[in-house]
């Protein structure tokens, strides 16, 4: 049930920023076939989700405009975070492109979530605006 209401969200946030992206991006995008991949990814990013939420709190993180997190004050813990949330992401992003035969749109989808991160930031969070700003938001 949590991956199913996961994936949900995904694809709401993705159809919120439809209409501000490319024409690729109006496509529908979404998770046709639920891999043991997605799955690990998905679990991943639930597992650690309070641990990143405590990071961005701590704004030793935040959501870059490529649609991963990036540590902004250098610490080894946050880095493990981070490496274990864009690797999940990405497995994500690459999944939606190749079930949806959007293999050279990649970058395309890696803006949609960022936008996404973006909108759905808590007040404090830090985000990078689509110049390449660190701003909170």
């Amino acid at each position: 049930m949590k991956r199913i209401l996961m994936i949900s969200f995904l694809i709401v946030g993705l159809s919120a920023v439809y209409l501000n992206l490319s024409a690729v991006a109006a496509q529908s995008y979404t998770i046709k076939e639920m891999t043991p991949d997605v799955e690990q990814a998905l679990d991943g990013r639930r597992n650690r989700y309070d641990q990143l939420r405590a990071l961005k709190d701590e704004r030793r993180v935040g959501e870059d405009n490529k649609g991963y997190v990036q540590v902004l004050v250098p610490d080894n813990e946050a880095q493990a975070v981070v490496n274990g949330e864009n690797k999940d992401r990405k497995v994500i992003y690459e999944t939606i492109a190749q079930q949806n035969n959007l293999s050279d749109s990649l970058k395309t989808i890696e803006q949609v979530f960022a936008q996404v991160k973006r909108d759905k930031a808590e007040p404090g969070d830090m985000i990078q605006n689509e110049k390449g700003e660190w701003v909170e938001k």
